[in-house]
């Protein structure tokens, strides 16, 4: 027995060790990581992990419910659509047809109300935030510089990145979008609590404004770049512009680094519901327009939903874009497969919140499942209810 006790003692005294030199070499993050991805039974970000988190509330207004279609659930999903929400775990499904829900499901932690995290949805928020500043004259345009707000700013090219190039994904930043490195920079974002030092520490070392390359960290600056330029907290600006005249039905909650005064983490994970994200692609449907109120302009918004770069076509200025079916389609998309899809010639707003995305390869911007998504919601919309 007295083995046995000696043995946990020198198990313990490693242990402790072992944790405080995490702690001492800046690795210390990676505590709260296992913590809550590893001992949750996770192997990265889940969907409910909001609640490991701090948050700040993105407050409602009086709601707005969506119409409901005279024919709302009169036609079953397809075969394959229901084989991939059961392979990928959705947790939402939604067929929005002339404003109106057609087709609702959901499954697991999902319902109409719940709360799971966007994902990188949020980047898209993000940018109609900053379109939003510019409408106010917060922000003077896309090429105002990023110094102006953020002197601390380092690196050869500090001095040329604009606020265009973060939104297009085209700072030059040094970053790592590394999901699942446990100390890559995107890692470090993720659970360290101190974010704007992070963010201030890498440096924008290549010719920004030259070319596409996806990188959360551009969104962290810009919403640093908005904080300073609103003088408000992310959340409150999202909540006053948009959440609240939007009529948004739920309080959404946006992860912060830490409390009280902490940023947001505005690359990713604000936890809300299928709904209220759909709101998004209707306000980008009608041009930034809602309720004869013009929310965002539509100079903005056409700018957003078309190709910066020649050479990347999948993205604008915080949408992803695809011209599948010969069709001018624009979506907000996350980790693990959440997406608000928008055609707007056909009127159709299809959201997917979910567990698990499906394949993706080097050599299409979109993993499978955002084509059966958009296949199958066709199909059923050509079957009589």
């Amino acid at each position: 027995m007295k083995i046995v006790f000696k043995i946990l003692k020198w198990f313990l005294i490693v242990f402790v060790a072992l944790i405080a030199l995490l702690y001492i070499f800046g690795y210390g993050y990676l505590v709260r990581a296992v913590r809550v991805t590893y001992l949750t039974g996770h192997k990265t970000a889940f969907l409910e992990d909001y609640s490991y988190f701090d948050n700040r509330t993105i407050k409602k207004g009086t709601a707005q419910p969506w119409n409901v279609s005279k024919n709302y659930n009169k036609v079953a999903a397809t075969n394959k659509l229901n084989q991939t929400h059961k392979e990928l775990q959705t947790t939402a499904f939604l067929i929005i047809k002339n404003d109106s829900i057609w087709h609702e499901c959901y499954f697991d932690v999902g319902s109409k109300d719940s709360k799971t995290n966007s994902f990188s949805m949020a980047k898209s928020i993000v940018t109609a935030a900053l379109g939003k500043a510019i409408d106010l004259g917060m922000i003077q345009s896309l090429e105002t510089k990023v110094i102006d707000f953020l002197p601390e700013l380092t690196g050869a090219f500090a001095k040329e990145v604009t606020v265009g190039d973060l939104a297009s994904m085209a700072s030059g930043q040094h970053w790592d979008e590394n999901y699942y490195g446990p100390t890559s920079v995107t890692t470090q974002a993720y659970f360290k609590t101190d974010l704007r030092a992070l963010m201030l520490s890498l440096p924008i070392d290549k010719k920004p404004g030259q070319q596409f390359i996806y990188q959360s960290g551009d969104t962290q600056l810009l919403a640093m770049v908005l904080e300073k330029a609103t003088k408000m907290h992310l959340a409150d600006f999202v909540s006053q512009y948009f959440w609240q005249p939007m009529g948004m039905e739920n309080d959404a909650l946006w992860q912060i680094d830490h409390a009280n005064d902490g940023v947001e983490k505005a690359y990713c994970c604000i936890a809300s519901n299928a709904r209220d994200f759909a709101k998004f692609g209707k306000l980008y449907k009608q041009n930034g327009a809602w309720n004869g109120q013009q929310i965002l302009s539509t100079a903005y918004v056409f700018k957003s939903i078309n190709p910066r770069f020649a050479n990347s076509p999948q993205y604008g200025y915080g949408w992803w874009l695809s011209n599948y079916k010969n069709k001018h389609i624009y979506y907000m998309r996350g980790h693990l497969g959440q997406f608000v899809i928008v055609i707007p010639e056909d009127d159709l707003i299809i959201v997917r919140l979910g567990h698990l995305k499906g394949l993706q390869t080097t050599t299409d911007p979109n993993s499978n499942d955002f084509y059966v998504y958009i296949d199958e919601a066709y199909h059923m919309l050509n079957q009589k209810p």
